[in-house]
């Protein structure tokens, strides 16, 4: 209900302190393990180190990863280390998370993984995802369905309407 492109700056940065964003590729510091990685942003926030690390493995259990806290990310699969991403995320507590196509480089099960913790995070945790997808059979879950074609709307309705729209998809 808000329009961003028409924020001043100080109004921009109160409002995304709400949002957050995850994109294709991981960007998770490859010396660390998987806890050291979730941590980070609420060490950033200025969370003490032991408080931090218990929240971070709270968040490893709400993205099915507890078992390994321990792991480092180039000991994980793609789904794995996105679903690290996803947690790291939500330590921050966001009301609306978009991501940029978080399944593009992923295997099947990789993708499975991730889009059931994002239904998740927007089931149970009501928070709001925004999800930018090549992939229809993501779309076509969504309460909404926005088609961008250069830049420019070109529909906006429910997928089961969109769909139906055959020609102009």
């Amino acid at each position: 209900g808000r329009e961003l492109g028409k924020m001043s700056e100080k109004e921009l940065l109160k409002q995304r302190k709400d949002m957050a964003m995850i994109f294709q590729h991981f960007n998770l510091l490859m010396q660390k393990n998987v806890v050291d990685n979730v941590s980070f942003p609420l060490l950033i926030q200025g969370i003490k180190k032991k408080d931090a690390r218990k929240r971070a493995k709270e968040l490893l259990g709400i993205v099915g990863l507890e078992e390994k806290a321990s792991a480092y990310p180039a000991q994980l699969s793609g789904g794995q280390k996105q679903r690290v991403a996803v947690a790291g995320i939500i330590a921050m507590k966001p009301k609306c998370i978009v991501l940029d196509e978080p399944t593009a480089m992923l295997d099947p099960s990789g993708r499975k993984e991730v889009m059931d913790t994002i239904k998740k995070l927007n089931n149970e945790d009501r928070i709001t995802i925004i999800l930018i997808t090549h992939y229809m059979d993501e779309a076509v879950e969504a309460d909404r369905v926005v088609v961008v074609d250069n830049g420019r709307i070109k529909m906006d309705d429910t997928p089961e309407n969109v769909f139906s729209r055959v020609d102009e998809i």
